[in-house]
């Protein structure tokens, strides 16, 4: 399986400021797997301990943040030869031993001559409970949900993938009808490495829906495992009430769609949890599109999105066939499917962070606004190839020196003050730029 986050794994490693690295990501999108085949393919040999399982090697980090002791100790207990920049140490889901995230620091300061990577599925979580995170003292990268040119690399499709890298938007248009079954497949299965694996091997709906079931499980085992007593039940309701809120025409998260009468004072720490987890993404309004976005964040009102797009369908229990078939389910539920895919491409393939824009007295609405290099891209979602734009219309109208997109089913077109782009070309910017 060919990960693009490989690339700058690469890039670390070879980098004459390499710091320990961190590799964040929800649990289950391959962090693991990832980091040993760089490490199988970079370097000599790995030094791999998991700290959730491994009691023996937690104890070596209690005593002190002596880097010799400490690498000696694991060349003992893992039976193999550490050696500076030789050797790739991996200490995966660190989050189980507060006091080697700690560490981290004295290998940066101490033993920089190490290469160290650090992974976990709570990192953001355990950043702000007082672990001593090492702030300005590591390198962190982002890993996400397969991607859909990655999904397409992985099934066997890699042909379709490179023709949206070479960005022929000519032929990319001609072959619409096999990149639109392509794209609803990945609705389906979305991009956890489990599920896309069993899909690839088999071509079977059935396996992949099970596989996320299985991952949806597993996250309420950590909800259970983790979050605060007093939070849990109230947690629970949130993460229920993503795909309710996706579902409306006006996305904007409600907490009074959680539970009739429910302030934001009552939930907004169960999403702040859910997010440092790397579960949910929440996509902030802006009140004005001004540089840097970053800048102009309403603190109240945001979307929120799922880690992956496949997870959403199985959280929902949408029926494969309902989406295959396009029947009236799939219909009423793709609109959700849609968004929740651009704002995960958005943010896996392009790296970019989304956020959305709405009139303070009216319904206009733009779904999304990235930022890139200087300039400002207002984005127009259509889950059809439906062409009508009012509302990314009246924008461009309201606000001058806006690069207007509309990502839909219709092919690649340029219309001077809006350029359409297909939803399956998204993860090539030179596309949409």
């Amino acid at each position: 399986m060919d990960r693009t986050l490989m690339e700058r794994l690469i890039d670390w490693k070879h980098s004459p400021r390499r710091k320990p690295l961190v590799l964040n990501g929800a649990r289950q999108v391959g962090k693991t797997w990832l980091l040993k085949e760089f490490g199988k393919t970079e370097f000599e040999n790995v030094a791999y301990v998991s700290l959730d399982s491994d009691s023996v090697a937690r104890g070596f980090f209690d005593s002190d943040f002596n880097i010799p002791r400490i690498v000696a100790a694991l060349s003992l207990e893992l039976d193999c030869d550490i050696r500076p920049d030789r050797t790739l140490i991996v200490l995966d889901e660190v989050q189980s031993c507060p006091r080697a995230i700690t560490s981290l620091k004295y290998f940066c300061e101490d033993a920089p001559q190490y290469a160290v990577a650090a992974a976990g599925s709570l990192l953001g979580v355990s950043a702000t409970e007082g672990t001593g995170f090492p702030v300005g003292k590591v390198n962190m990268l982002d890993l996400y949900p397969l991607s859909f040119l990655e999904f397409l690399d992985a099934t066997d499709n890699k042909r379709f993938a490179d023709l949206v890298r070479t960005g022929d938007t000519s032929t990319i248009d001609a072959l619409e009808r096999r990149f639109s079954d392509l794209l609803k497949q990945y609705y389906l299965v979305g991009g956890m490495p489990e599920a896309v694996v069993a899909f690839a091997d088999g071509g079977d709906f059935k396996t992949a829906r099970a596989i996320q079931y299985e991952i949806l499980d597993g996250y309420v085992r950590d909800f259970a495992k983790h979050i605060p007593p007093r939070l849990l039940a109230r947690t629970m309701l949130v993460w229920d009430s993503i795909p309710k809120h996706l579902s409306k025409e006006n996305k904007k998260f409600v907490f009074g769609q959680v539970r009739k009468g429910a302030r934001a004072s009552d939930f907004e720490e169960c999403l702040v949890w859910l997010e440092q987890a790397g579960l949910i993404r929440k996509v902030r309004r802006v009140s004005k599109p001004g540089l840097p976005l970053s800048s102009y964040p309403d603190a109240v009102a945001y979307k929120v999105f799922l880690v992956d797009v496949g997870l959403l369908g199985a959280l929902c229990d949408l029926n494969p066939s309902a989406v295959l078939e396009e029947n009236r389910v799939f219909t009423e539920f793709k609109g959700a499917l849609t968004e929740q895919y651009v704002c995960q491409q958005l943010i896996s393939s392009c790296g970019l962070d989304p956020f959305y824009w709405s009139a303070e007295n009216s319904s206009g609405e733009i779904d999304f606004l990235v930022q890139d290099e200087g300039r400002i891209y207002p984005i127009e979602v259509k889950a059809e190839e439906n062409l009508r734009s009012k509302s990314l219309a009246a924008f461009n109208k309201r606000f001058a020196d806006m690069n207007c997109r509309r990502f839909s089913l219709a092919s690649y077109r340029d219309q001077n003050w809006m350029r359409n782009v297909p939803l399956y070309a998204i993860g090539n910017k030179s596309i949409w730029e």
